[in-house]
């Protein structure tokens, strides 16, 4: 049975370069294997997690489609933004409330535990949104995610898509395949384990 790969960015900007990553490294996952599901956080609009919200009205809906999203794959591939040298408001609130939407006696953090997580970054500055990427890893290996080492960083993004959408640079499409390559083959390990 095919690891299961599910594959998003940090972004909900339509025409984000990070979730053109997310959906390359997803057929780049797919073409090594696994079974991948691409979604956007913009299907998932979540309000602000507040504690006080959460006990009047419960969980919201989208958190809880969100939380089944995660608890359905063995690992994930993560496309982040950098804003302002660390992680989107918009993937950390999502992260908070899939942390607690959980049902039941399911465990706390079940919906990231064990998975395996592959990290991407684009962006058109010099560092490829890499200092972002520290704080997104330091808060999946601290859900229990298994945060596989090669990160891919792309610098100057623009310049790396074509117009329809597509990658276009070799090395850049090299170094994700790497990666879903990395990916795929540690979802597994950890699935069977």
């Amino acid at each position: 049975m095919p690891a299961k790969i599910l594959a998003f960015s940090g972004s909900l900007r339509k025409e984000s370069f990070n979730q053109r990553a997310a959906a390359v490294a997803a057929e780049l996952a797919r073409e090594r294997g696994a079974e991948t599901t691409l979604i956007s956080l913009r299907d998932y609009e979540m309000p602000i997690f507040n504690q006080d919200d959460e006990e009047k009205t419960g969980v919201p809906a989208n958190a809880r489609a969100f939380r089944e999203k995660l608890l359905a794959h063995d690992g994930f591939i993560l496309a982040c933004p950098e804003y302002n040298g660390s992680v989107t408001g918009a993937l950390k609130n999502a992260l908070d409330w899939a942390s607690r939407a959980k049902q039941g006696d399911e465990a706390p953090l079940e919906c990231f535990a064990g998975k395996a997580v592959a990290l991407v970054a684009a962006s058109p500055g010099g560092l490829g949104g890499r200092r972002g990427l520290t704080h997104v890893r330091e808060i999946l290996a601290d859900v229990g995610c298994h945060v596989v080492p090669n990160m891919v960083a792309i610098s100057q993004v623009h310049t790396k898509f074509g117009g329809d959408g597509e990658l276009t640079h070799d090395d850049t499409r090299a170094s994700l395949a790497s990666l879903a390559e990395t990916l795929v083959r540690t979802a597994t390990a950890l699935r069977s384990a």
